[in-house]
């Protein structure tokens, strides 16, 4: 007995007790991120199901989505833009500005136009869409300067439409390169000279285009304008632009963004007053040629009394003070329309310098015309 081996017993063991519940909450949660990546939210109302932060918690850490396959319809439009912006344009020896009035109706300022523009007459051209009422003109410079048009709803793409119909005229003519937009209530704050100088010897665009995160910007923004635009690209800004010859080709030519716009940016869809001329233009150089325009426009208007529409200067509102006022400011301001009211400040630089923001000013009320005529040598003179 003492010779023998005594082999240890063998226990029993119970079986290994797995923390069963944290195997299945770290399954579901693989479960959940997989799906989420391969199938990200469609609206982003799921995504505060999950997080206060919306979408941007789940982007914030997880890998970036792979790039999205373009359409047919975004790569054709994308190679003629390239190709329009790339080609070499030579001004002719007579290089014009465009300007291009859209109004309902009668332009109560061309007398004081008049005297803006005598003496260039090789160095402009003037065209007139009159959607209500065939003006009657007082100044040779306008006469048979109309040109088809149509009826205009104000916040409806028929804005748009009036504008593109207005650089479709003016393209005829090779002479022109650059197109200003005014409206009838427009008036030049400084003299033909200066104003030719300003817009020709700069190789941007002037569009107003700033990033709105509030109601009045993104809020307005739809899902249906997916997959050519997204709401990271959604702009807003004024519509009275001025445009380089290549930028109002490609405006031209586009359909693609347009039809989204045509489409899906219209006052009442969806709950959301969307309107087209405030982000068509913005949205659409933000996404094709950001860095060809300045983000502000030539034309100042007075929005402090937070209205839907700027103030209207009436007659005892304009003094030589009020015009070289506005002609003084060198800063574009933005501001937000969500709750932090952010200002969103740039100084306007014309080729690397601090220049006046503004070349035209509105909303002026047609009684001002003979204020106007009086101050005008005056207040333009630099």
């Amino acid at each position: 007995m003492g010779d023998m081996q005594i082999l240890p017993v063998a226990r029993h063991r119970p079986p290994l007790r797995r923390p069963t519940w944290i195997i299945v909450l770290v399954s579901m949660v693989s479960l959940f991120l997989v799906c989420a990546y391969i199938y990200p939210p469609q609206s982003r109302n799921a995504c505060y199901v999950f997080s206060s932060r919306g979408c941007q918690v789940l982007t914030d850490w997880l890998p970036p989505a792979p790039a999205r396959e373009l359409t047919d319809e975004e790569i054709a439009s994308r190679v003629v833009i390239r190709e329009i912006l790339s080609a070499s344009f030579t001004p002719t020896k007579k290089a014009k500005i465009a300007f291009m009035f859209l109004t309902p109706g009668p332009l109560p300022f061309e007398k004081l136009w008049d005297k803006f523009f005598s003496g260039h007459e090789d160095r402009f051209s003037v065209y007139v869409h009159a959607s209500k009422e065939k003006p009657v003109h007082v100044s040779r410079y306008f006469v048979n300067q109309d040109i088809r048009s149509d009826q205009v709803i104000w916040g409806k793409i028929s804005m748009i439409d009036a504008e593109r119909r207005l650089l479709a005229n003016a393209l005829r003519d090779p002479d022109n390169q650059h197109f200003v937009l005014l409206s009838d209530s427009c008036v030049p704050l400084y003299k033909f000279d200066y104003i030719y100088n300003y817009l020709m010897f700069t190789n941007i665009s002037y569009v107003d285009c700033f990033y709105d995160p509030g109601p009045h910007g993104n809020g307005r923004y739809s899902e249906h304008m997916l997959p050519e635009v997204e709401m990271k690209d959604f702009r807003k800004g004024a519509q009275w632009f001025s445009l380089k010859r290549q930028h109002a080709l490609i405006v031209l030519a586009d359909n693609l963004y347009y039809s989204k716009f045509r489409d899906y940016c219209k006052p009442g869809l969806e709950g959301k007053n969307c309107i087209a001329d405030e982000h068509y233009l913005p949205t659409f150089f933000n996404m094709v040629d950001p860095g060809g325009i300045a983000n502000w426009s030539v034309t100042h208007v007075d929005w402090s009394e937070r209205k839907w529409h700027p103030k209207l200067y009436r007659s005892q509102d304009v003094t030589y003070e009020l015009l070289k006022n506005i002609t003084s400011i060198d800063l574009s301001i933005h501001v937000t329309s969500d709750e932090k009211k952010e200002e969103q400040i740039q100084p306007c630089l014309w080729n690397g310098i601090t220049r006046p923001c503004y070349l035209f000013a509105r909303k002026f009320h047609k009684e001002t015309i003979d204020d106007l005529l009086q101050l005008f040598s005056n207040y333009t003179a630099l």
